[in-house]
C-alpha cells in the first residue's frame, strides 16, 4: 500500500529519517492514506534520534494532533525539517520538533480550522463552538513552540497567514533555516556607488517582518477597498461591499 510517509536510514549517521510527504488523514479511503494507528505501530519500532522531512498541505486536524503527540512522546531527539510546505494541520506536526528547521524556499501556513456541518440552528451553533475549541487547541501548539501571544496567533490564523523561512524564524515558529551556516555573506562591490534610492537612516522603513508574510484575506480586502473607492456611488460599489463580507 502506498503511504504518505516512508522510513529511510541516514548513511552517514545511521539515524532514522522519516520522509513525510502528502496529506494527513484520519481514515484510509483510497488505499493511499495511512491512519495514525498504523503510523504509531511503525514509529514504536524506531528508537533514538529521529529526523522528519516534512512536506504536507495538511488534512485532518485530529489525525495531525495524534501524530504531533506521537512525535513529542518519542524517546529521542526529534528534528523536523520542512523541505517544502507545512500548511494547516501539517504546521501543527512541525511544532512537534525538539528542533524545527525550514528550507530557505520552504513555506509554513496557519489558518482557522474548517468543517462541514448540517442541521438546524442549534446544530450550527454547536459546530461554531467546536471550531472555536479546536482553534484554541491548535493555538496551544503554536504558543508552546514560539512563545507568541494567543491573540497574535489567533489573528494570524484568522487571516490565513503564509510565512516564508525568515518570517517563520523571526516569529519563533521554527528554530532555524537549513543551510544558513553555509551560505556566503554578500560583500559590497568596492566600485559600486550608493543607490540614490536608498533611504537615509532617519527615514522610516517598511516593517520587514510584515513584508515577508502574505495573507490572501488581507490582499483581497485591500483589492476590494481600492475598486470600491474608484467606483463609489455606482452599482459596482454595492457589489464590492457584498464581496467584502465573503471569506476568501
Amino acid at each position: 500500500m502506498n503511504k504518505f510517509w516512508n522510513w529511510v536510514r541516514n548513511e552517514d549517521t545511521g539515524a532514522a529519517e522519516l520522509i513525510f510527504n502528502g496529506p494527513i488523514s484520519e481514515d484510509t479511503w483510497f488505499g493511499d492514506e495511512i491512519t495514525p494507528a498504523m503510523f504509531r505501530n511503525e514509529l514504536s519500532k524506531v528508537s533514538g534520534d529521529l529526523t522528519v522531512w516534512l512536506n504536507s498541505p495538511g488534512g485532518d486536524v485530529f489525525a495531525a494532533s495524534q501524530i504531533y503527540t506521537m512525535l513529542r512522546n518519542h524517546k529521542g531527539k526529534v528534528t523536523v525539517k520542512i523541505d517544502g510546505i507545512a500548511a494547516s494541520a501539517a504546521s501543527v506536526v512541525a511544532m512537534a520538533g525538539d528542533e524545527t528547521l525550514i528550507a530557505p524556499t520552504g513555506m509554513l501556513m496557519i489558518r482557522n480550522p474548517s468543517m462541514v456541518a448540517f442541521g438546524n440552528k442549534e446544530a450550527m451553533q454547536k459546530a461554531i463552538e467546536l471550531l472555536d475549541e479546536v482553534k484554541e487547541s491548535i493555538i496551544n501548539a503554536y504558543e508552546e513552540k514560539s512563545g507568541l501571544s494567543r491573540s497574535k496567533i489567533a489573528r494570524m490564523m484568522d487571516e490565513e497567514t503564509w510565512l516564508n523561512a525568515k518570517k517563520a524564524q523571526s516569529l519563533g515558529l521554527v528554530d532555524g533555516i537549513l543551510f544558513a551556516g553555509s551560505a556566503p555573506q554578500p560583500k559590497p562591490d568596492e566600485d559600486e556607488k550608493p543607490d540614490e534610492n536608498t533611504p537615509d537612516e532617519d527615514e522610516p522603513k517598511e516593517d520587514t517582518l510584515t513584508a515577508m508574510s502574505y495573507s490572501r484575506a488581507a490582499t483581497m480586502q485591500s483589492l476590494m477597498q481600492k475598486v470600491s473607492a474608484e467606483r463609489r456611488g455606482t452599482p459596482v460599489d454595492q457589489l464590492m461591499s457584498r464581496l467584502n463580507l465573503l471569506k476568501y
